[in-house]
């Protein structure tokens, strides 16, 4: 069984095919660069367990003010604004002052998703023109004073968005005591994009368990790695983290997604979260509310999981296996 495909297609589709091809516990796999046979066992894999002490490590590096963190990919739809608005409000709550700007320029949708939108006056191009200060563009969380929001403009383009002005704003952020700065990047690799990436100290990547959306990661891996201000400037790279957003265990064990393992061997950077696929997550953006908020749901568990891992605890991965179903579900499910 071989897939033919084309161009850079064929790394990807060659992995899935393999994978859809030996689902037995040991697998033998032909090593295209030693020839040699390879054991790879996709059932028993434990998770992230060579990068999780990575992610852990560096957890003291990152605690220092006005650190940038962004999330982006490459991708539309892979849940950027929802982990933007989950992750800065699981760091607020840890008592870290932070700060979450969209770069959205004409689509924001952050202000939606934290429930802001008609409190919106002026917001990021307005700072950057100067046309108000940055304390009247700061939309303060009602829930969460540590929680900042500078929403992006609406009636503008990407365009507006300049170097030097981005550089200014988030300067004075700094000057203000902020611990944390998020970025929430918009889909694409255009100006908002790479002015979102450009500044971070870290960047987290999400992406959906599909071929496309890990593509499209990992060309944003390689702009991140040789386009952003700590590259051109010979400085320590970037730290980039892995986040898969809308995992169903049930349909990777039916071989119809793919699986943690995958993405990780096709990405290949530390794992921070796997989020579940969950409708909490239109629930709550119709609302007005981070997903994180309700930790009775397992996609707001995953959440803070991932939060509780950037800032230095080491949390098992959950929710990546499929739940086992109890006595009772089995009986209430037969009746």
């Amino acid at each position: 069984y071989q897939r033919r495909v084309r161009g850079e297609f064929m790394e990807l589709a060659s992995l899935f095919a393999r994978k859809n091809l030996y689902k037995y516990n040991k697998t033998f796999l032909l090593n295209s660069t030693s020839r040699k046979r390879t054991t790879l066992n996709f059932k028993t894999r434990k998770y992230g367990t060579n990068k999780i002490d990575t992610v852990v490590a560096n957890a003291d590096k990152r605690k220092k003010k006005g650190y940038v963190v962004c999330i982006t990919s490459g991708k539309g739809g892979v849940g950027k604004t929802t982990t933007a608005a989950s992750f800065a409000y699981g760091l607020a709550s840890r008592g870290f002052k932070t700060c979450v700007i969209d770069f959205d320029i004409g689509l924001r949708n952050l202000d939606i998703h934290l429930g802001m939108e008609r409190r919106v006056v002026f917001d990021f191009i307005s700072v950057i023109k100067e046309e108000c200060s940055l304390k009247q563009a700061l939309i303060k969380d009602k829930r969460l004073p540590q929680l900042h929001l500078l929403a992006a403009s609406q009636t503008r383009d990407k365009t507006a968005l300049k170097e030097d002005g981005v550089e200014r704003v988030l300067n004075e952020l700094k000057n203000q005591d902020f611990d944390f700065i998020v970025t929430d990047s918009p889909a694409g690799i255009e100006s908002g994009a790479h002015q979102a990436m450009y500044w971070s100290d870290t960047a987290i990547l999400c992406t959906n368990p599909e071929m496309s959306a890990c593509r499209d990661c990992d060309k944003m891996l390689g702009l991140i790695s040789s386009k952003s201000k700590r590259a051109v400037e010979g400085k320590d790279p970037v730290e980039t983290l892995l986040l898969i957003t809308r995992y169903n265990p049930e349909r990777v064990a039916r071989d119809d997604m793919l699986s943690v393992s995958d993405i990780e061997e096709l990405i290949g950077i530390p794992l921070l979260g796997v989020i579940p696929d969950s409708e909490e997550v239109l629930r709550c953006t119709n609302l007005g509310k981070p997903v994180i908020l309700d930790l009775k749901e397992d996609v707001s568990l995953a959440y803070d999981d991932a939060v509780s891992r950037f800032l230095g605890e080491p949390k098992p991965f959950r929710f990546v296996e499929v739940e086992k179903p109890t006595f009772f579900k089995k009986f209430f499910k037969w009746q």
